[in-house]
């Protein structure tokens, strides 16, 4: 779905990415966890071009991205969704019309039937009833749920979620982990996450990856992953008191 081919990616004097490669198969969770300055949202970026590699490539699908142009660019990037960490919202718009929007730029839909989506996409999210609400008055978990929902509304098949937890608290952060699972299993999208929050990263994620100086140092199931002797993963681990998935499970209530 998504191949990383020997990418490399600096800025300035720092090497953020080195000779990275990496597969995302269909239909998977794949989290990419690290310190902050690691390049987990690097990452994101030349997924959808918003950066380029300095070197090595990047596919989606059939498609070299990295390399695309014209029509063909344009329609590697419509696959993509994207959940931004500040979610992003217009503040002039209201909370349908944040939704809408991309539907507005993106297709020659009616407008009836633009809303009826954004309507259905905003009670997917657990927000039937809050199309006219303006963002400054909704609090900023619904704010990353209106976020998602214009994430979703085009149908993409990749979803990709940057920070989703960033400044939420952890009722609040857990919610929104599960809505992620719950949007795979709907949509049956790829996903790919980008976060600090380990106990959302082993709950969400089908496969987990820890970036470090430019590489993956591991790439695994949950369990596995904490199972995992590299020092920085034991580090993280360590730092957010995991030591096993029964420590996680109870982050959730289970």
């Amino acid at each position: 779905m998504i191949r990383f081919e020997h990418v490399s990616k600096s800025f300035g004097p720092k090497t953020v990415l080195r000779d990275l490669s990496f597969e995302i198969h269909k239909g998977e969770t794949f989290v990419i966890v690290g310190r902050s300055g690691a390049g987990k949202s690097v990452s994101l970026r030349l997924m959808t071009r918003l950066l380029a590699p300095d070197s090595g490539r990047v596919w989606v699908g059939e498609d070299c991205i990295s390399e695309a142009s014209g029509r063909r660019l344009e329609e590697a990037l419509n696959r993509f969704g994207m959940l931004f960490q500040s979610a992003a919202l217009l503040q002039w718009l209201t909370v349908q019309d944040n939704v809408c929007l991309p539907l507005r730029q993106k297709t020659k839909l009616a407008e009836v039937e633009i809303r009826a989506r954004a309507a259905e996409k905003l009670a997917m999210v657990g927000l039937p009833d809050a199309g006219n609400e303006m963002p400054d008055n909704i609090s900023g978990g619904m704010r990353k749920r209106v976020g998602l929902a214009r994430a979703i509304v085009t149908q993409p098949e990749i979803i990709l979620y940057d920070e989703p937890t960033s400044g939420l608290d952890p009722v609040i952060s857990r919610q929104i982990d599960l809505l992620i699972d719950d949007l795979r299993v709907q949509l049956g999208v790829t996903s790919v996450v980008v976060t600090h929050d380990l106990y959302s990263a082993l709950h969400t994620g089908t496969r987990v990856a820890m970036l470090h100086e430019g590489r993956f140092v591991v790439a695994a199931p949950p369990e596995e992953f904490i199972a995992s002797e590299e020092p920085i993963v034991r580090d993280f681990l360590q730092a957010q008191s995991i030591s096993s998935m029964q420590d996680v499970r109870k982050a959730f209530g289970k």
